[in-house]
């Protein structure tokens, strides 16, 4: 009997490749499986792209075989079109008499329908198998259509007396508190997500450009609270090296929860994953109303005695690591 975790497992695997490029769109591995030995397998393209399914079926050597084959898949394929086909038509057309899937597809415009249709067809469908694995890795996505607002990380580094940022500097740059590992580590995050957001203060403070300069990817789209327009085009953050979206008074009412209103606004604009890199101010914001999926924190061996205290989190540590002489703690919000 064929072993589904294993299978599963794979698709899991290979699907982190789209990690950071298949936005707005799920990151979907899929594997197709003869005689218990994996034959083809993929992973869902940049946006616009072939979906998994598609590169695992067009991996097949041999399409004959293909009536004989089963397909695992961490989401339930698509039934509607896009920017490319339904999945679940190209099953239908090689007539793959089995589909083994992860998890249901929470999208109105799937949601089961994926599945019914697999089925009227004939189809032996199996669902929920490492269901809980499957729904954390497309957090990103289900956030975006359960939560209608994008999956929210804060991250921060603080001192090893817990201070984000010295009491005065006399430069206005970055005082790093982290190690050279930390910060590449920091620019990994940033190609993963879709978007990246400060505070005013940050920018006046350490002019930050919010790119991916130590590590190969696409730079987020950059997000900047500026409630009475002090900024001005010097800073790098309106630059060309990415897209900027200003927070203000125009486009905020600053007298009602905040981050609850950004978290809308990047809703509209398609936006479904965010890193929130601000000051204190603006982490505090989004930890006070709740609004906050994942924080990474690390704590460098610098101490400042006085300084800017580091947010208040009362979140479950599911991790601890060391980076060098650094320490990153992830918590998930309860």
């Amino acid at each position: 009997m064929p072993n589904h975790n294993d299978y599963i497992r794979r698709c899991l695997q290979i699907a982190k490749n789209g990690l950071g490029t298949t936005r707005p769109n799920p990151m979907v591995g899929a594997v197709v499986v003869f005689n218990d030995h994996i034959v083809g397998e993929g992973f869902t393209c940049a946006y616009g792209g072939a979906h998994a399914e598609v590169n695992a079926i067009n991996s097949v050597t041999d399409k004959s075989a293909l009536s004989k084959c089963t397909l695992y898949v961490t989401l339930e394929p698509c039934v509607h079109y896009g920017k490319t086909p339904p999945c679940s038509d190209l099953i239908i057309e090689h007539k793959i008499p089995k589909v083994v899937i992860g998890c249901v597809d929470d999208n109105p415009k799937v949601a089961g329908k994926g599945i019914a249709k697999l089925k009227a067809f004939g189809c032996d469908v199996t669902v929920g198998i490492l269901e809980d694995e499957c729904k954390k890795h497309h957090n990103r996505f289900f956030t975006f259509h359960n939560k209608k607002r994008p999956y929210i990380i804060l991250k921060w580094a603080e001192s090893r007396d817990e201070f984000i940022a010295p009491k005065s500097k006399i430069e206005k740059k970055p005082v790093w508190i982290t190690n050279t590992y930390s910060r590449q580590l920091v620019h990994k995050w940033r190609a993963e997500e879709q978007s990246i957001l400060v505070g005013t203060n940050t920018v006046l403070e350490d002019n930050p450009s919010l790119t991916v300069r130590y590590w190969k990817g696409k730079n987020p789209i950059r997000v900047v609270i500026d409630k009475t327009s002090k900024l001005n085009s010097d800073f790098k953050v309106f630059n060309d090296e990415a897209e900027t979206f200003i927070v203000n008074e125009q486009n905020v009412d600053f007298h009602k929860p905040i981050a609850t209103q950004i978290a809308n606004m990047l809703y509209q604009n398609n936006i479904n994953s965010i890193i929130i890199e601000g000051g204190a101010k603006t982490l505090q914001t989004f930890i006070d109303e709740n609004l906050w999926d994942e924080a990474r924190v690390f704590t460098g061996e610098i101490k400042f005695g006085e300084g800017v205290k580091a947010p208040d989190l009362n979140g479950h540590l599911i991790s601890e690591s060391k980076i060098l002489t650094d320490t990153l703690n992830i918590y998930v919000n309860n």
